[in-house]
């Protein structure tokens, strides 16, 4: 086991040592605390003003360090300014390279600069998590509503890029005017002709890089990425390249593949939306079984992610292969109902395809087997996969308006969506078979640790990620330094702080669920209730606007498929502009409460119900959703426990037995509903969904000053 204290030191850099945060102090402060205050010596009250201006302290340290360096590094950049505006006058292209490596050498220092913060900002949350689990979740909420809402906020410069905009200017403006007069001689063309020329740089794109995670500044696929709850390493290092071993286990195909299967499985998901009612009819069953039909996959999917999760420490290939021959097999089951009519043999054929489900090995194979560098595109693809599958789905059943007969086997439109992905899921497992390469298994516990040495960035960092018996690589040989660590190594700390810092995988749900926060658990109740909601504005779609305006199965999969086509224009808005202006708590607490208002709009009080209506209030409720499910998974990653970015029962299998949990519960609720008679079964549908709704929006404004 590395404690984090252990593992913070060993990623500082070395010459800014006495700058970093003490978070051995304050933990032991902590530890000191809780020891008065069982022996009556010291209350709450004065423990949150002591400790808050031992907090006050440290970020102030910080916050001088930081203006500090960004003065010196502007001293430099005027220096060589000086230097560019002679050579301006008289060029010459030794000196244009030296200029060049001037401004680079700033960039470095600016890069470790940007580090030392990153770093600062992951203590600071750490300890204010671990003084939240001491006390009862009371002192981060305090501090930041006291602190990093204040107009002169110390705390926000740890969280913000504050004056590093100016900087990145000068260097981004300076290099392009140098190279430009390299290459044209003279010809002037400016970064603010063109903005692309501050991204020809590699240093100044490690540097985008950096502020993007200090602050909201995202791009779109940096923000598409989120929703696939792939969680990254804690500490981070200078640099991003990706490890030999990383490049050993990445395969494009195999990538490739992963993707499609997201792909088909959405699509598996949706394509039998428009028809389900009908066919639920077809087999003497009523119409609003549909409940049960759609959403018997996903209480399948339940079970199968935990089972697959677990199976792909072990392999890849073989899950998916087996996901594939089950999803064949409940594909022809689901198609088959029909000519042997039986409700029976249907539900068994959707419980076989929830029990293929391989999302859990799709999201694992990324996390485990993509370089770093090319992650976030590989979750933006994962999460861009499963929105077009859900677009495709209905799109799909809308063509497959026919009915002929082949042998003994109807095919109409209720069961050609089986015998199509029977044939779709027979296609890809021969693809499989050919192209999909095993990645080579290491031990998940003796991970080799992040190298960084980013192009001549200072010192080399290495950052002891997993494996206990690696030395770091910043040695002091300082007795004093020694003496630290064997103290720390010798801290009896109790059994649950042990858990929550030791880095190996959570080995059960249970453990998973004791490193779940409130504020964690608050937004795992969004994403249920974001799931709930667009599970019932999807699934009972077909009954709803059948009974009330006598859509045809066609018009209910056009519908449908408008629907899903939404996601990723709204991910771009949202991603590109609404994430760099707003903080992500704000756009969360105004998304739910937006899919309030939609839900509301929902219920069928004024007579009669329109299709303006109808249509306005589930373009509402689903968009909505979808931007809340954007900023909710962000706001999981980011705080979740680090050993929850891998092994079995990682952040990516909570978050989909959630919304998974939301699915199977919304569709047995259409189906008990439907008892009711279809004249009530919206506003029956509606009412939990929307106490659900006004549920997580009071619990989110209990949390909204810990969601930092």
């Amino acid at each position: 086991m590395v404690a984090f204290g252990k593992k913070l030191r060993e990623s500082q850099i070395q010459e800014w040592k006495g700058y970093y945060i003490n978070y051995k102090l304050m933990k032991k402060k902590v530890k000191r605390y809780l020891e008065l205050i069982e022996v009556g010596v010291q209350n709450r009250h004065n423990v949150l003003k002591d400790f808050s201006r031992l907090l006050d302290t440290q970020i102030e340290k910080i916050v001088l360090f930081l203006l500090e360096q960004q003065g010196l590094l502007a001293h430099r950049l005027s220096d060589i300014g000086q230097q560019h505006h002679a050579l301006l006058q008289q060029p010459n292209s030794s000196n244009i390279s030296q200029l060049q490596e001037s401004y680079r050498e700033v960039g470095r220092d600016l890069l470790k600069l940007l580090y030392f913060v990153e770093i600062n900002a992951i203590g600071l949350r750490k300890i204010l998590k671990k003084f939240d689990k001491r006390f009862g979740y009371k002192f981060t909420d305090y501090y930041v509503k006291t602190r990093a809402n204040h107009p002169y906020s110390q705390l926000r410069q740890i969280f913000r890029h504050v004056g590093i905009g100016a900087v990145v200017g000068v260097l981004s403006h300076n290099l392009a005017d140098l190279k430009d007069l390299q290459k044209c001689q003279g010809s002037y063309i400016s970064i603010y002709d063109q903005p692309s020329y501050s991204h020809l740089d590699p240093v100044l794109d490690s540097i985008k890089s950096a502020v993007g995670r200090l602050s909201n500044s995202t791009t779109f696929h940096q923000y598409v990425g989120r929703h696939a709850l792939i969680m990254q390493e804690e500490l981070p290092s200078i640099s991003e390249d990706h490890t030999t071993d990383e490049s050993q286990r990445y395969h494009f195909m195999s990538l490739l593949l992963n993707l499609v299967n997201t792909f088909l499985y959405m699509v598996n998901t949706y394509i039998i939306v428009p028809t389900a009612d009908n066919y639920s009819l077809s087999l003497g069953a009523a119409a609003t079984v549909c409940g049960i039909v759609i959403g018997s996959m996903a209480m399948a999917q339940v079970f199968s992610s935990v089972y697959f999760s677990a199976w792909s420490n072990r392999s890849y290939l073989r899950p998916l292969v087996l996901s594939s021959i089950v999803l064949l097999v409940g594909n022809i089951l689901y198609a088959m109902a029909y000519d042997l009519n039986s409700i029976w043999v249907l539900l068994i054929g959707r419980l076989f395809c929830g029990l293929g489900s391989a999302r859990a090995v799709n999201r694992r194979y990324i996390s485990d087997c993509v370089p770093l560098k090319l992650r976030m595109q590989a979750s933006a693809g994962f999460v861009s996969a499963s929105a077009l599958g859900m677009a495709c789905g209905p799109a799909l059943a809308c063509l497959l308006q026919t009915n002929f007969r082949i042998y003994k086997f109807t095919m109409n439109e209720e069961t050609l969506p089986g015998w199509l992905m029977a044939l779709a899921w027979l296609v890809y497992l021969l693809w499989l078979s050919i192209c999909f390469r095993e990645p080579p298994h290491h031990d998940k516990g003796n991970l080799v640790p992040y190298r960084a040495n980013a192009v001549g960035i200072g010192p080399v960092v290495q950052v002891a990620v997993e494996n206990v018996h690696t030395q770091p690589l910043l040695m002091n040989s300082e007795t004093t330094e020694q003496d630290e660590d064997r103290e720390e190594e010798e801290e009896n700390d109790d059994a649950a702080e042990g858990a929550e810092e030791a880095q190996k995988p959570v080995t059960s749900i249970v453990v998973a669920y004791r490193l779940l926060t409130p504020s964690v658990k608050v937004q795992l109740f969004v994403y249920f209730m974001l799931k709930y909601a667009m599970e019932i504005v999807l699934a009972e779609s077909s009954v709803i606007t059948g009974y009330y305006f006598v859509w045809s199965t066609s018009s209910v999969a056009i519908f449908l498929a408008c629907l899903g086509l939404t996601v990723l224009p709204v991910n771009v808005v949202v991603g590109s502009y609404i994430s760099n202006i707003f903080e992500e708590r704000q756009v969360l607490l105004a998304s739910e409460i937006m899919v309030c208002i939609g839900l509301l709009l929902s219920f069928h009080i004024f007579i009669p119900y329109t299709v303006p209506q109808y249509v306005g209030s589930a373009l509402i409720t689903f968009v909505s959703a979808e931007v809340l499910e954007g900023v909710n998974l962000s706001l999981l990653s980011r705080m979740m426990s680090s050993r929850l970015s891998r092994g079995t029962f990682n952040g990516g299998l909570l978050s989909t037995e959630a919304g998974t949990l939301a699915r199977v519960v919304a569709d047995g609720t259409i189906t008990m509903s439907g008892y009711l008679g279809e004249s009530k079964l919206l506003n029956t549908t509606l009412l939990p969904a929307l106490l659900i709704c006004i549920s997580s929006i009071v619990a989110t404004c209990f949390t909204y000053n810990s969601l930092y």
